[in-house]
């Protein structure tokens, strides 16, 4: 039903009427500009009451018994991820975050001493924390590849530097610190082309893009629930390939990811499930199945459509006020917008919006060394829109920077 629902209104326009239907479903709308959502977004009405439900039924019946009585529920999570990634659902994970998903991915392929992997400045803070204590436990050697004209990592330039100790590239799709979005699908190519596993963290693409892993190729595939796909925080999910399950086993098994075959050997379960756990958040599973069904039932197209429009309609508000400097990169933006204001810090400015009721985030240069630092740049706000918000929202938060 789902697939019927988003074929149907992938063309539809974004409209007045559906705008104040998604309004009325995230009732915070009423008090709050909310320009956060690439830290955490707000939960719409029909995903709070799935999991709030689900509590409950648990307050009142305990889980064990609830999550047999929701089984199918609990089921509708791959299949509904596989068709969100376009994969299939012997694909799919679920995790309880998307830095738990990452590294099990990423723990799972045994890298040795002078194995290397190629990565870039972009990248999120918690994987280069994992690449530094791979190197130190292990001897890795990590290799950044270099950017192109506009910031972007250079696929050319990446091709380059692979060789035969290359054993992963890993990227993030979209970087926490700005509006860049990375060639993935070009990098997959390469990827392929030399057999070489390819890890893309899509933490902040998946819920305000259109992504296909068929598309990008990647072997392994990482997100969360509580950013653009607006669902509850603790929720994450995990891609991996057919391909790449059959070859490689997760860092550590259990109950669910494995079998007791006898005393002394287990069997892995088939596919992505190898990678899942048997204690999780039942209420947050369920929770961001129904997020990512209210995302596919709007079109994931029209979406990035409307916060192309959102994101563009703030830089330009934002540029036209004195002392503020944009800080995004790349060619192709997204709905992450990174400025600075003269004379003030981003910290500053997050609390000075945030006594005018409007949401945004700082992003500290340690957050992004390899990015942020090598520019020179402190810090940066972040201001990052999403369909629901509305243009008046744009200029109240402009209103609240140039006083700031």
């Amino acid at each position: 039903m789902v697939a019927t629902k988003m074929r149907q209104m992938k063309s539809a326009p974004f409209d007045s009427s559906l705008l104040e239907k998604l309004r009325r479903d995230t009732p915070a709308t009423r008090d709050i500009a909310h320009f956060n959502n690439a830290g955490a977004s707000l939960m719409p009405d029909p995903v709070f009451e799935a999991t709030a439900h689900y509590f409950e039924a648990e307050r009142m019946q305990g889980g064990y018994a609830t999550q047999l009585l929701h089984k199918a529920q609990h089921d509708a999570f791959h299949a509904t991820f596989a068709q969100l990634l376009d994969a299939d659902a012997e694909e799919i994970a679920y995790a309880h975050s998307a830095t738990h998903a990452w590294n099990l991915a990423f723990h799972s392929l045994n890298l040795s001493e002078g194995d290397e992997i190629v990565s870039h400045a972009s990248d999120f803070v918690s994987n280069h924390l994992s690449y530094l204590q791979a190197q130190k436990r292990r001897g890795v050697v990590l290799r950044l590849a270099p950017s192109d004209a506009s910031g972007a990592v250079d696929p050319e330039g990446l091709a380059r530097l692979i060789n035969r100790r290359t054993r992963l590239i890993s990227l993030a799709h979209v970087p926490a610190q700005g509006g860049l979005t990375n060639p993935a699908e070009e990098i997959g190519r390469i990827a392929r082309a030399n057999s070489i596993p390819y890890l893309l963290d899509a933490c902040q693409s998946v819920g305000q893009m259109p992504v296909s892993v068929s598309r990008i190729g990647c072997d392994f595939l990482t997100g969360t629930g509580r950013k653009f796909l607006r669902g509850p925080r603790g929720t994450g999910f995990l891609y991996v390939s057919r391909r790449m399950s059959e070859q490689i086993e997760p860092p550590f098994v259990d109950m669910t990811s494995a079998v007791w075959r006898d005393t002394r050997a287990y069997d892995l379960a088939p596919g992505a499930r190898r990678f899942e756990s048997y204690e999780i958040n039942f209420a947050g599973r369920i929770g961001l199945t129904v997020a990512a069904s209210y995302a596919l039932e709007l079109g994931l197209d029209r979406i990035e459509a409307r916060i192309a429009h959102l994101s563009g309609y703030l830089r330009a508000a934002l540029q036209e006020i004195p002392g503020v400097s944009l800080h995004d990169l790349g060619t192709r933006l997204n709905g992450i917008v990174s400025f600075t204001k003269s004379g003030t810090t981003p910290e500053a400015l997050v609390a000075h919006l945030a006594d005018h009721r409007v949401n945004i985030s700082a992003v500290p240069a340690h957050m992004a060394r390899l990015d942020l630092g090598a520019r020179g740049v402190d810090g940066v706000a972040r201001a990052s829109v999403h369909y629901f918000n509305t243009e008046a929202e744009i200029d109240r938060l402009c209103t609240a920077v140039r006083s700031g």
